[in-house]
């Protein structure tokens, strides 16, 4: 596990868990990203299985200095302990960044600084193998014996391990019964069992293979709690369940697909869900920030805040702002200087006329991070190139431009990109956007909302629409919803 920044001008810190299965979390201060991580590991360590006595450590295999005789020679690589039973430890580093839990042997975990043992191996029965043991005249011994030292009278080494010891199946935790019947039953218990462990040692995740074994747990699990009557093993089948769901799920966003009913998945320009929400903050702030009434002065906040959303300073160049179809930018620019919210470093016609080989540098006092406060957005400097390229994507759609669409056209467009469910249909679930609440995204009255959605749906961007005295409903077209960020079903529209 490791407690890495989530970003620059922010205490906030990121979690991350070795395992695929784990998401990533994000916490306001270093001292609870440690607090939510012990737990974390603990419920790992708790799950893990017990250490397996068999195991060796593979610093022998290299020649370790530590732990093989200087005898002048290169010891023979043989699969032999370096000394005492093998433990679970876990290590970590001395600023509580990260933590490592590992297989080794004992006399390794004492020789690690800052190795805690979590679980000791229980002893089985010695196994022979091509390599005898030394032994010595005489019983017992004081301590663990390594397999490094000679032999001392009155001990005797530990002999080698050849091959694994034999355990019962098990499946989360479950000992599979051996009796079970149908055979079938636990035939498909054991292979799933051990097809969950071979998945918890890949180095790169799988999330559709995941989901296709948390469903085939489910339904197996479902079998077991009809055969056992036992409650537990439903409630165990149903947790699988939620889990194949919610895999195949972020594996849709992650590869940029949200699967419709009636086509094939939807590849988007922001690909996952973290991306759509951010998209919506940004809209959200600008809303309730914006220094000017009116949608285009919105519009211009909004395309500024997006070039300056991670450090408060950017560079502009005139065609990006003459591009936005404002009535008069000079003015609408001159209005956000004088009010303060804008700095420039000359004139407004300086900036109009400055060219993409010699940019404008912009400062928006409101976005430079504090050392006190936090910014306003959690994302981070990677992440605003992207939403800037997205929200350009929309407001210089090829009908906009060819229509000359208005500032408020295409802020309507831009708000509506973000409030639509995975097939397109406005509303969370489809169902709509309450004119209250898209007024505080788009401010405008319901007569010029009328005549916007008209324009819309002529731009090919708006299909089936009906706007009531309560309720705007429709469609985005098929060729813009590679542009849309799905609403969570749990997501609400903004009150007004």
């Amino acid at each position: 596990m490791r407690l890495d920044a989530a970003g620059r001008g922010s205490a906030a810190v990121r979690i991350s868990c070795s395992r695929p299965a784990c998401a990533e979390q994000r916490l306001p201060s270093a001292a609870a990203g440690r607090a939510a991580a012990i737990p974390h590991l603990k419920a790992h360590l708790r799950a893990a299985p017990a250490p397996r006595p068999d195991a060796y450590c593979a610093c022998k295999l290299d020649g370790c200095h530590t732990h093989v005789p200087d005898t002048g020679r290169h010891t023979r690589a043989d699969p032999w302990r370096c000394g005492g039973p093998v433990v679970l430890a876990v290590i970590t580093d001395r600023e509580g960044r990260w933590w490592k839990a590992l297989e080794c042997c004992s006399r390794c975990a004492a020789a690690t600084p800052g190795a805690k043992t979590a679980a000791t191996s229980q002893p089985s029965s010695p196994q022979t193998t091509d390599r005898p043991a030394p032994t010595a005249t005489g019983t017992g011994a004081s301590g663990p014996q390594f397999s490094d030292h000679q032999a001392a009278a009155g001990t005797s080494l530990p002999a080698p391990r050849s091959g694994p010891s034999r355990r019962r199946p098990k499946i989360a935790q479950r000992v599979i019964p051996h009796d079970l019947r149908p055979v079938a039953l636990r035939d498909e218990l054991i292979e799933l069992g051990d097809l969950f462990r071979a998945y918890q040692q890949r180095t790169e995740p799988d999330l559709e293979l995941l989901a296709d074994l948390q469903e085939r747990k489910a339904r197996a699990f479902t079998t077991w709690a009809d055969v056992t009557c036992e409650g537990a093993l439903r409630w165990e089948a149903r947790r699988a369940e939620q889990a194949a769901a919610a895999t195949r799920l972020q594996h849709q966003q992650r590869t940029g697909g949200i699967a419709d009913n009636d086509g094939p998945a939807v590849t988007r320009l922001l690909t996952v869900a973290p991306q759509w929400e951010h998209a919506r903050s940004v809209l959200a702030h600008v809303a309730d920030h914006s220094p000017l009434p009116g949608p285009e002065a919105r519009l211009l906040v909004l395309m500024l805040t997006l070039r300056t959303a991670h450090t408060g300073t950017g560079n502009l160049v005139g065609q990006y702002v003459t591009a936005l179809g404002l009535s008069d930018p000079e003015d609408l620019v001159e209005k956000l200087t004088g009010c303060g919210w804008l700095i420039l470093p000359g004139t407004v016609g300086d900036l109009l006329a400055s060219r993409p080989e010699s940019p404008t540098p912009i400062t928006v006092p409101s976005l430079v991070p504090r050392e006190d406060l936090a910014g306003p957005f959690t994302f981070g400097k990677k992440m605003r190139p992207k939403l800037s390229g997205w929200a350009q994507k929309v407001i210089s759609d090829k009908k906009f431009r060819k229509a000359k669409a208005t500032a408020a056209t295409r802020l309507l467009a831009l708000t509506l990109a973000t409030q639509t469910d995975a097939s397109g249909r406005l509303g969370p679930g489809g169902q709509g956007l309450a004119l209250a609440a898209l007024a505080a995204w788009v401010p405008v009255d319901s007569g010029e909302l009328r005549q916007l959605v008209d324009q819309l749906t002529q731009a090919d961007w708006l299909t089936d629409a009906a706007l009531t005295d309560l309720h705007l409903t429709g469609q985005l077209t098929e060729r813009v919803l590679p542009l849309t960020c799905p609403l969570r079903r749990e997501v609400q529209q903004p009150s007004g």
